[in-house]
């Protein structure tokens, strides 16, 4: 079966309109994840999981509308969904898109994100992540330990002393508990998470 040029051009053009479909789908979604935003910080992540999931549902959907329009015409309409989503339709959303990217990565990537993205191991991350491993934690930690050190430094070099190797590692972790506590002081105080 031979494509004309015409049908060729058709089918680029659908699939331009879909991606255009999909970019504003996608601003829309934005926009209402903003305004639910200001408006009750409490369900914040709530609503920013439940819009990047719609987002990620909907360019799947659009995309596999732009093939589908090619062949089938007739359902021009999409399903809307109503109420929230349910646990088990996140963890399938989740799934098939795991697989959809996975597909796409070279063996040894795709053996990697297999492995990064277990159950445990992302579990764990996101516990480290919201507890041990903050970023302000971090970043504090970063900047005492460059300016705890250097001071440190300048000090030993004018008076004579050896340095052991443990300023660096030290400076580090005093950094990162004033950070830490700044962190969990604010969240107290603000109630906000970052």
């Amino acid at each position: 079966m031979t494509n004309t040029p015409e049908q060729l051009n058709n089918g680029h053009e659908s699939g331009l309109e879909s991606q255009k479909a999909a970019a504003e789908q996608l601003e829309k979604l934005s926009n209402t994840l903003e305004r639910t935003g200001e408006h009750s910080p409490e369900s914040g992540e709530k609503s920013a999981e439940r819009a990047r999931i719609e987002a990620l549902e909907s360019a799947v959907s659009v995309e596999a509308g732009g093939k589908e329009k090619a062949t089938n015409s007739r359902d021009s309409s999409p399903a809307v969904r109503r109420g929230s989503i349910s646990k088990s339709q996140k963890e399938a959303s989740y799934k098939r898109t795991m697989k959809q990217v996975q597909a796409e990565l070279s063996p040894s990537s795709r053996a990697f994100s297999k492995i990064i993205h277990a159950k445990a191991i992302e579990k764990t991350s996101e516990v480290i992540g919201s507890t041990i491993a903050r970023p302000n934690a971090m970043l504090a930690g970063a900047v005492s330990a460059f300016i705890l050190t250097l001071g440190v430094y300048m000090m030993a070099k004018t008076l004579g002393y050896q340095l052991s190797g443990f300023e660096t590692i030290g400076a580090f972790i005093v950094g990162w508990v004033l950070g830490i506590t700044y962190d969990y002081l604010r969240v107290l105080i603000t109630g906000q998470k970052s």
